[in-house]
């Protein structure tokens, strides 16, 4: 680094601390813990430039620093700097017309996926809960936004592209080819088990879900289904307000979620007597896949004691998000508010805990480890379908009783 760019760094520190300080003292800034913040800030910056082996390159420190900082905010919030927000921009403006079909986050400071679309590319290349995309199409994830990461995963139909997925139990990555393709419209997977138990799969909540979910619903019942079981799991993608529009379906009363955030005014989202399409008994299968618009159903139906949750804990990010440009041509994604289910529990926090718990057996930890795990079924095997057959079928013998 040149002498006139220390100096310009150097000068930009002063009058930007100079200008904090001056809010300080004056009473514009109320929280002194920003202030220090600073200053530590400040004081390791100093010590960066003086004493590192080599003279750094204070463009990179400084990006590398902010990246750091949204990423310890929570898996949601990223920083991208003005190349790459500049990139972002113009990949986002280009259609894509094929996409992985995978529900993604992040976890260890990488790409991380929560589930793939029953029949997508990444359904087929046997991508599952818990891989960590070390490296997708050759650049690294760890600085990566979740919103890059899509976008590098969208394109053409037939491209190719190549990933680095480190997998539970391993220390290497193992090198995969995932090939893109036009996902085909969500659809519903419905059954009918023993007796008058209905079953519905939702893969996704995308625009117009909760019609199709109403319709099926409705010709359910008019078919004799007076039990059902909504299996959420491996349900991660799709449209808050979605979610919220389904749990009206079920609940006559009570309050849906709550949206709550530092700068925002709480929003609450009620159920509507008038939207509901089921008053029959019902339980929800969750799981680690579960998380966005399904925890939202899933914690209003558990919460209102409406249905017994069936399975295990969500994954746990339902929230709000924001794009934030900043003057010098980067940009922030900050999470804004955060979704609360109806008894208090902040869903990115603690997720949605089953009011029936059915954890993995170890043939199904051993299958998820295989190539291809597994789907969420129907089958009265499945131990999460089984518990919900019992919970459903006592629920029945007490009405009766009584």
């Amino acid at each position: 680094m040149s002498s006139l760019t220390k100096k310009i760094v150097i000068v930009l520190s002063v009058v930007v601390f100079a200008y904090v300080t001056t809010g300080y003292v004056l009473g514009r800034s109320s929280d002194d813990k920003a202030f220090r913040a600073l200053t530590v800030y400040s004081e390791v910056l100093e010590h960066v430039q003086r004493e590192y082996v080599d003279e750094p390159n204070m463009h990179q420190v400084t990006a590398g620093a902010l990246h750091g900082l949204l990423d310890s905010l929570d898996p949601q919030s990223s920083y991208m700097s003005p190349l790459e927000y500049t990139d972002y921009k113009e990949k986002s403006a280009k259609a894509a017309k094929a996409q992985a079909g995978l529900a993604l986050t992040k976890r260890f400071g990488y790409i991380s996926v929560i589930s793939a679309l029953p029949d997508s590319p990444a359904q087929k290349a046997g991508l599952q809960l818990g891989d960590v995309l070390e490296k997708i199409a050759g650049f690294t994830t760890g600085d990566m936004a979740i919103e890059q990461a899509q976008l590098l995963l969208s394109g053409e139909p037939g491209s190719v592209v190549k990933l680095s997925v480190i997998r539970r139990g391993k220390t290497e990555p193992q090198e995969m080819e995932i090939t893109l393709a036009k996902l085909p419209a969500p659809k519903l997977v419905e059954d009918r088990l023993e007796g008058d138990i209905a079953y519905v799969r939702v893969s996704e909540f995308e625009a117009g879900e909760t019609k199709q979910i109403r319709d099926e619903l409705v010709q359910l019942e008019r078919q004799g289904a007076h039990k059902l079981i909504l299996d959420l799991r491996d349900c991660s993608l799709g449209d808050d307000q979605e979610g919220i529009s389904t749990a009206q379906l079920f609940l006559s009363s009570g309050t849906i979620a709550s949206l709550k955030g530092q700068t925002i005014a709480p929003v609450v989202s009620s159920a509507d007597a008038s939207k509901v399409a089921w008053t029959q008994p019902v339980t929800v299968l969750i799981g680690n896949g579960t998380a966005g618009p399904a925890e939202i159903v899933a914690g209003a139906i558990a919460d209102n004691h409406r249905g017994e949750t069936v399975g295990d804990r969500t994954y746990g990010i339902a929230s709000m998000q924001k794009l934030i440009q900043l003057e010098d041509g980067s940009a922030l994604i900050l999470t804004l508010a955060n979704y609360y289910t109806p008894g208090g529990k902040e869903i990115p926090v603690e997720g949605v805990t089953p009011t029936r718990p059915v954890l993995p057996s170890p043939e199904d930890l051993a299958a998820a480890g295989s190539a291809n795990p597994p789907a969420p079924s129907s089958s009265p095997s499945d131990p999460a379908v089984k518990k919900a057959i019992e919970v459903l079928q006592g629920a029945a013998a007490v009405r009766k009783a009584a």
